[in-house]
């Protein structure tokens, strides 16, 4: 990230080479449109490039910075485009039973680690933080949208998210402490 606040190209390429379809995934799972989600990495690279110095280490990793990014890019484009009719879905369901060829095997076997890992710790979560956590980082739902749709009081979903995210950290922080997947 030093390197790209300094305008380092070459170390763009080995940030976009290392995360551009762990991004595109989760861009695509709030988004539901295949153009839309290329967007949101464009989007989410360009402010990289142009913003690495924003960027605090000592805050989190790295993929986390971008993940989060990357969900308010999504979200801030479905607000954009609600008035939009609806995507086809047979187009993206067509796209999706095409195998990549290009998959590295070792980022696979990580990228479904990682996957498992947080399917676990989701799934001890009590059902209402599970409820909040998915409707706001899967589901790309604002707290207040959270609030209205299951009538809890906003404090209440806050609460919630924040607990949650404690709890999440807590189960993930032990399992990959010391190793960098991403």
């Amino acid at each position: 990230m030093r390197r790209i606040s300094q305008k380092d190209a070459e170390a763009l390429e080995c940030i976009y080479d290392r995360y551009e379809r762990a991004v595109y995934s989760f861009a695509y799972r709030i988004v539901q449109d295949t153009m839309a989600a290329e967007e949101v990495v464009q989007e989410l690279f360009l402010r990289v490039w142009n913003h690495a110095e924003r960027y605090d280490q000592s805050q989190g990793k790295l993929s986390t910075w971008m993940f989060t990014i990357t969900r308010n890019i999504a979200v801030d484009m479905l607000r954009r485009k609600s008035s939009r009719a609806p995507v086809d879905p047979t187009k993206d369901e067509t796209l999706r039973g095409i195998p990549d060829t290009k998959a590295n095997t070792e980022e696979q076997v990580t990228l479904n680690w990682e996957r498992q890992r947080i399917k676990e710790a989701m799934d001890e979560l009590r059902e209402d933080q599970k409820q909040v956590i998915e409707s706001i980082y899967f589901q790309g739902l604002t707290q207040h949208e959270v609030s209205e749709r299951y009538s809890i009081p906003l404090g209440t979903v806050k609460s919630r998210v924040r607990l949650a995210i404690r709890q999440l950290h807590k189960k993930l922080a032990g399992a990959v402490r010391g190793e960098n997947y991403l």
